[in-house]
């Protein structure tokens, strides 16, 4: 049956996967023996899996006795996927990255993975993150650091970070993370991988760890933009449970923008906001590659929006949300980091907390006026390229990242080359609330273009 060889499969796409499935070359079976081996070699380095589901065998054998009986197939089965700690998977331990957690068993699947299960994914298991999923490092006290599977001395980035490296490293067809200002598209830029941040609400957020609720979403890594289109539409759906559910009159808006005819909107002074000068280089030589897909090019300014302090607003309201999420946990197991973000925002007040919640009212108002005149916005995904594990971490990596996440846009990020030191960095393409498929679509043509991804799987 398996004419493919264990990294042949566990560098492919999904959608290739799928293709492989489909066509016999390969089965659920020999796909999860194939990851499940993986992890097994590599995890112990990488700090990517936090806990494997032992029935994840049990789930492959059944999707190969779906396809060997004819019965219906769903869109995923076979495919493998890991999961972030701060999203429940029934059975298993939901962290959020504190170690008192561990016998925390979640009862049932959050929406997100319930929906993965009826498309017939086998769940591998939880992958690491943030203490707290507060982080853009996954410098985890209690789990350890999260390590760039391009360099080992490097970090992955946060607070997905478990699951960007799972998927760079080959340890799984496809992950989920969360996203609550970046925490996605910051370890994919890191890592070299494919993510997105839908629109707010389109895909619910039940089951995820509240962090800041207004902002919170869940994100999918891939290795290649074809598997987030794949995996979107499989998890897009109205969650009456979930109260920050989008119910749509009309479906996502249809792939149809026209390469060329596009309005494609750049920041006018990326030195102004922090970018450095190796990552200014790879993205003008990305950009000038994209020069004839993305269009006529229009230049707007934010020199009137402040990304920086809309940030620290964010993560203000993320401090309190999860203040509260805490309450009963064991402050003293904590890590004096994030105890101390937890103190800060217990001594603010209701109005310092209604005075952040406006500011980022300010950013959505931003977003509609940008959003008038373009169809894209194009920016750097991460200010900086990864930097070595034992380095702090930068206060501003969320900084390009967060302007999606306080608007409710979806955002992509995709690999543009490489820097001076050999790691990947990331291009992010923003576009207005629900244009989630002519977003996928763009990316789809602009990675083709650039054919910048590196060869999976890591290492």
């Amino acid at each position: 049956m398996n004419s493919l060889g264990d990294t042949e499969l566990r560098g492919a796409a999904a959608f290739q996967q799928l293709h492989w499935l489909a066509a016999g070359r390969t089965d659920g079976a020999a796909l999860e023996a194939a990851y499940r081996s993986a992890i097994a070699r590599d995890n112990g380095a990488l700090h990517a899996f936090l806990t494997l589901d032992e029935s994840a065998a049990q789930q492959a054998a059944a999707s190969d006795a779906r396809r060997r009986e004819g019965r219906t197939i769903g869109r995923l089965d076979g495919l493998c996927v890991a999961i972030k700690d701060n999203i429940d998977v029934a059975g298993l331990p939901t962290t959020a990255g504190l170690a008192t957690r561990r016998a925390h068993l979640a009862q049932a699947d959050a929406s997100a993975v319930a929906r993965l299960r009826a498309a017939g994914a086998t769940i591998l298991g939880k992958t690491n993150l943030d203490e707290g999923a507060l982080g853009t490092s996954s410098a985890n006290p209690h789990f350890g650091t999260v390590r760039n599977p391009w360099r080992h001395d490097f970090g992955a980035g946060g607070s997905s970070g478990g699951s960007a490296a799972a998927v760079a490293a080959g340890l799984c067809s496809f992950a989920l993370g969360s996203d609550t200002l970046g925490s996605v598209r910051i370890p994919a830029s890191h890592c070299g991988v494919f993510a997105l941040k839908p629109t707010h609400g389109e895909i619910s957020a039940r089951g995820l760890v509240p962090a800041a609720r207004r902002l919170d979403c869940v994100g999918i890594l891939a290795r290649a933009v074809e598997d987030l289109a794949i995996v979107l539409q499989v998890l897009v759906a109205h969650d009456p449970a979930d109260p920050r559910s989008r119910r749509r009159r009309v479906p996502l808006q249809t792939p149809d923008w026209e390469p060329g005819n596009l309005r494609t909107a750049f920041v006018r002074d990326l030195g102004g906001l922090g970018v450095s000068d190796d990552v200014c280089a790879v993205f003008e030589h990305a950009v000038a590659h994209l020069a004839a897909p993305l269009g006529q090019r229009v230049e707007v300014d934010f020199s009137d929006h402040d990304l920086a302090r809309t940030r620290r607003a964010a993560l203000l309201l993320m401090e309190a949300e999860l203040g509260a999420e805490f309450a009963h946990d064991d402050r003293e197991a904590m890590s004096p980091r994030l105890r101390g973000m937890l103190d800060y925002a217990a001594r603010k007040s209701a109005v310092d907390y209604a005075a952040a919640d406006r500011l980022l009212d300010a950013t959505v108002l931003k977003a509609r006026r940008v959003f008038a005149g373009i169809d894209v916005l194009v920016l750097p995904t991460v200010a900086n390229g990864p930097q070595a594990s034992s380095v702090e971490e930068r206060a501003n990596d969320a900084d390009l990242t967060s302007f999606a996440s306080l608007a409710g846009c979806p955002a992509v990020s995709l690999p543009m080359g490489t820097l001076p030191d050999g790691m990947p960095i990331g291009l992010q393409l923003v576009g207005a609330p629900g244009s989630d498929l002519r977003l996928l679509e763009l990316a789809a043509i602009c990675a083709a273009t650039l054919d910048a991804a590196p060869r999976y799987p890591a290492g």
